[in-house]
Parts: structure tokens; C-alpha cells; sequence
């Protein structure tokens, strides 16, 4: 026999991703990865911007790749995501609505998300991730896409160290997800429907002012921690109570607008609706950031976003 075996191509290796093996994706990603970094240097310059670049189109790589429509252009789909995020740096936008509009023609972000970011094998990859990986994670890449700023803000951590998680957990997911591709994951839409659901029934059980001791206690860990704008309270079971019964008995309304969960964290952004006889009450809404231990709630952080 002569001559070497070249390996299968990029668009076999896209192709099979496509079919489940998700592992397919890893040569691809290494293969691209020197083009993909000079794309960002060459737009951000040498840096730790140029990088957060690189990695963040690889984790919409990894959750959007049933979008590209031509496997064997799969080279220049990576650079195109990643010129998009730099750009988007560079205008202070936001890149998955930039990805929407060049990459994937007509379909929304939440038919990208519902499509893509939701597979089962993210989330039980994302599960692999610790908990403060996984908080960051969550609020970066799903959902409305926190900034680093609010990131910082809803977690109560710098800014660089959102930076330091964040690449972290972009290098481990990708990891992960090679791990899971073939693994056995539970259904993450089972799981956020259960979590919605316990929440849902706190705030329905205060607003028909039903006793919340019991299903507070179900649902969360003698020890838990709460923290917010009053800072940080341990074996907060009673304050939890006092927060939802006392918005309900002001008259304020919470709509639950979208639930996330892995294994470990739970986000929940609600609206919040103040009462007609008190219109400016409360803020317009909340961000829930709940850490979850054998599925019971060990912390709850809430964060009220400032209207742009």
C-alpha cells in the first residue's frame, strides 16, 4: 500500500456531528482554530478580547451546527462567527442577532435556541461544569446574553473574573461535550418544566396567601443562603417566605418570562408587575440565580436588571 490516509474530510466529520457524534466537531474546531485567532487579532488586536472571541464561536459552533448549510464550508462558517463577535465587541451589539441575520437567514434567536442551545447533550455537558462555571455559562450564552458588567453585577464577582470563568468553562464544555456526545443524558426539557413548575407554585401559593413553609421546605436546604441588594443571609429559609409573601400581600405580580436549568443551577427571569394603586412599587423585573444541590435549592441570588 502506498501514500497516506488523509483522515475524513471537515465536511464528513460536520456530517457526522450532524448524525449525533458530536466528538466529529473536536479535529474541526483544532483544525480552524489558528484561522479563526488570526480573524480575531486581526480585527481586536493581541489579547484576551481577540480569545474570548475564538472561544465563544466555538461553543455557538458547538450548538449551532446544524445552521451551517454547506459542511464542507465549514472553515469559513468559523471565521464568519468569528468576525461577527468581534464586530459586535467593537460595536457593543449583540452576536447572536448578528449570527441570526448572516448565517441563518430567516430563523429567530429562539428558534435557534429552541433548535440548537437546548439539545440534551449541551445541557448534560454543561452539568459537568461546576457551579460557578456553570452560572456564568448560562448567563452568557443562553437566554438574553448578559454582558460581563451585569454578569459581574448578578454574581457579585469582578469582571475579570467573570472573564477567567467564562474561559474556563468555554474550554471545559467543549471538552464535555466530546465526553457526551455518546453518553447516556437525561431530557433537559423534562427537567426545566420541573424546576418552573416548583418555583411557579411558590409564587402561585403566595399570591393565594397559602402557607409556604412546607413547600419551602421541599424545595430548598435547611442551610440555604440568599443574597441580593441586602447582601448575603445564611439559613434563609424564613426570609424566602417573608420576600414572596410580602410582594404578594403588596400586590405585586411575578410572570415567570424564562426558566434555564442544568444540574446544578437554575436561572429564572420573571416581569414583575406593580399594583395600579402603587404603579412604581417594584422594578420591571427580576433575575433569579439558583444553585441546586441533590435537587434542592442551596442558594438563591436575585438581581434586578436595569432598563436599558
Amino acid at each position: 500500500m502506498t501514500g497516506d490516509w488523509a483522515g475524513p474530510s471537515d465536511g464528513e466529520l460536520v456530517r457526522a456531528a450532524r448524525a449525533g457524534d458530536l466528538r466529529a466537531l473536536g479535529p474541526v474546531l483544532e483544525g480552524h482554530r489558528a484561522g479563526m485567532r488570526a480573524v480575531a487579532v486581526a480585527l481586536l488586536g493581541y489579547g484576551p478580547a481577540a480569545e474570548d472571541a475564538v472561544q465563544d464561536a466555538m461553543v455557538t459552533a458547538l450548538s449551532a451546527v446544524d445552521s451551517l448549510r454547506e459542511a464542507d464550508a465549514v472553515g469559513a462558517w468559523l471565521r464568519a462567527i468569528v468576525r461577527n463577535n468581534c464586530r459586535m465587541q467593537l460595536r457593543g451589539r449583540h452576536p447572536w442577532i448578528q449570527l441570526e441575520a448572516d448565517l441563518v437567514g430567516t430563523a429567530t434567536l429562539e428558534d435557534l435556541l429552541d433548535r440548537h442551545a437546548t439539545r440534551d447533550w449541551v445541557w448534560s455537558a454543561i452539568g459537568r461544569l461546576t457551579e460557578p462555571l456553570q452560572v456564568v455559562l448560562l448567563l452568557r450564552h443562553f437566554g438574553p446574553r448578559h454582558t460581563y458588567a451585569d454578569i459581574a453585577t448578578i454574581c457579585g464577582i469582578p469582571i475579570g473574573t467573570v472573564r477567567s470563568r467564562l474561559s474556563e468553562a468555554r474550554r471545559l464544555l467543549i471538552d464535555a461535550l466530546r465526553t457526551e456526545a455518546t453518553a447516556a443524558y437525561a431530557d433537559s426539557g423534562a427537567l426545566v418544566e420541573e424546576r418552573r413548575e416548583g418555583l411557579v407554585a411558590l409564587l402561585h401559593g403566595a399570591e393565594l396567601a397559602r402557607p409556604l413553609s412546607r413547600p419551602i421546605a421541599e424545595l430548598t436546604l435547611p442551610d440555604m443562603v440568599m443574597a441580593g441588594w441586602w447582601g448575603q443571609v445564611p439559613h434563609a429559609r424564613w426570609l424566602f417566605d417573608h420576600i414572596l409573601r410580602s410582594d404578594a400581600e403588596a400586590g405585586v405580580r411575578e410572570h415567570v418570562a424564562e426558566v434555564l436549568a442544568s444540574t446544578a443551577v437554575t436561572v429564572m427571569e420573571c416581569d414583575l408587575v406593580s399594583p395600579p394603586w402603587d404603579p412604581t412599587h417594584c422594578p420591571p423585573s427580576v433575575l433569579w440565580v439558583i444553585q441546586m444541590h441533590d435537587e434542592r435549592i442551596r442558594s438563591i441570588r436575585l438581581h434586578h436588571p436595569v432598563p436599558a
